[in-house]
């Protein structure tokens, strides 16, 4: 398939074109969207000079045999997204709603007329969009509101080092840190804009600058690096509230609905329900409505969602989150010495359905019951559902690396 970049300002020049091995762009590679999208589909190499259908568009011709029946008897599209996303600057405070609210505010805007490409758009399309993130490089985030005590305690650090309007209105963030419905009150007291909290940011940047005490606290040293990409964006102290998650390589969270989130940096693998569905709260230039986000998101403290991997018979690690859209396979393949040493340590593909597969490294041979096919470095399939069993299989002399995305269960 031949996948769409995105070009957006916070990704990155070389991660993408590093991991997948093409020339960087004149422009910054934040994602590339494996899958069928329909605003950003895959296109589909088909052998036939000058036809590239979109993948959305070949699945509609014949959902049956390419999805399974039990999804084309769902909507008839697939369910799951596969990115790769490179962060070169912090990616917006943001939200996803759930089906019931992704459904109820895309039926809404729609009513009132707003085209799907408006700016001041919320809902972009029908469906909810959990996700994850799996770590190719060391991986910063933000994930989950921290319990109001300890986003007190770390306003109150900071207490001491402000006066005048700064400190009253630090002061009034404790506060209300102490008081009922803490998270929400906060959460929506910082995005407000009102001019006192612009002053709050100014002077907490100039506090941790200048103390070296505030300056190596984890959480406070995140703050000037996001003032140089986000100047006094009310989503500086926003990031207070939140869990501060730094992955290595091979690790990954989730993110169901409600959760407030940013990715900081990094490279990773991303994976998610087939939607674009987002509420922005910070470090963004883009739409903030408040009422609606204040409305989507759960405020409740939240431990940082690591996902374990499952690993299987066959060595291959698999990432089952709590959503029936997805799961995420890695595969690791050693080099084949020879022809008659290829299958030799075969890895079934997992397949409850559709598959998305791109190779990040080496090269390695796909087999379906249709042929083989010969995956290289930055190239990816879409393996249908009548095409089980699928195998990953090892090449003569490259290893491999690989990433598939298949739906939970077979339905």
């Amino acid at each position: 398939m031949e996948n769409p970049l995105r070009n957006y300002p916070w990704g990155s020049r070389t991660l993408i074109a590093d991991l997948l091995g093409h020339e960087p762009g004149a422009e910054p590679e934040a994602e590339m969207w494996i899958g069928a999208h329909p605003s950003a589909p895959s296109r589909v190499v088909s052998g036939v000079p000058g036809e590239t259908p979109g993948l959305d568009e070949l699945i509609s011709r014949d959902a049956g045999a390419l999805l399974g029946t039990g999804l084309a008897g769902h909507g008839g599209s697939l369910p799951f997204l596969l990115k790769l996303l490179a962060a070169e600057k912090p990616l917006s405070i943001q939200v996803h709603p759930d089906a019931t609210q992704a459904a109820e505010g895309f039926a809404a805007e729609n009513e009132a007329g707003i085209p799907l490409d408006a700016p001041h758009r919320n809902y972009r399309d029908a469906a909810h969009k959990p996700e994850m993130i799996y770590a190719l490089t060391d991986f910063a985030a933000l994930s989950g509101f921290r319990e109001p005590a300890e986003i007190g305690g770390l306003f109150s650090l900071l207490l001491p080092h402000l006066s005048g309007i700064a400190a009253d209105a630090c002061a009034d963030v404790i506060v209300r840190l102490g008081g009922a419905d803490a998270l929400r009150s906060t959460f929506g007291r910082l995005l407000c804009g009102a001019p006192e909290l612009t002053e709050l940011t100014a002077s907490v940047l100039q506090a941790v600058q200048a103390e070296e005490s505030l300056r190596s606290h984890p959480a406070l040293a995140e703050l000037p690096s996001l003032h140089t990409h986000y100047p006094n964006d009310p989503g500086i102290l926003v990031s207070l509230m939140l869990n501060l998650v730094r992955l290595a390589p091979g690790q990954a969270i989730y993110l169901a609905a409600g959760n407030a989130h940013a990715y900081l940096r990094g490279l990773g693998v991303e994976v998610m329900a087939n939607s674009d569905n987002v509420l922005r709260g910070g470090l963004t230039a883009k739409h903030i409505d408040l009422p609606e986000l204040l409305r989507i998101t759960v405020f409740e403290p939240q431990e940082v969602p690591l996902l374990l991997p499952e690993t299987t018979a066959f060595g291959q690690q698999v990432f089952v989150p709590p959503f029936d859209e997805f799961q995420l396979q890695h595969i690791e393949l050693p080099a084949a010495e020879d022809a008659a040493d290829m299958a030799d340590a075969d890895v079934p593909i997992a397949a409850n359905g559709p598959v998305l597969m791109v190779c990040v490294d080496g090269r390695l041979v796909v087999d379906t019951p249709r042929g083989d096919l010969v995956l290289h470095r930055g190239e990816s399939v879409f393996i249908g559902a009548s095409e089980a069993p699928a195998v990953a299989r090892r090449s003569v002399g490259s290893g491999a690396r690989a990433f598939a995305v298949t739906v939970q269960a077979a339905r």
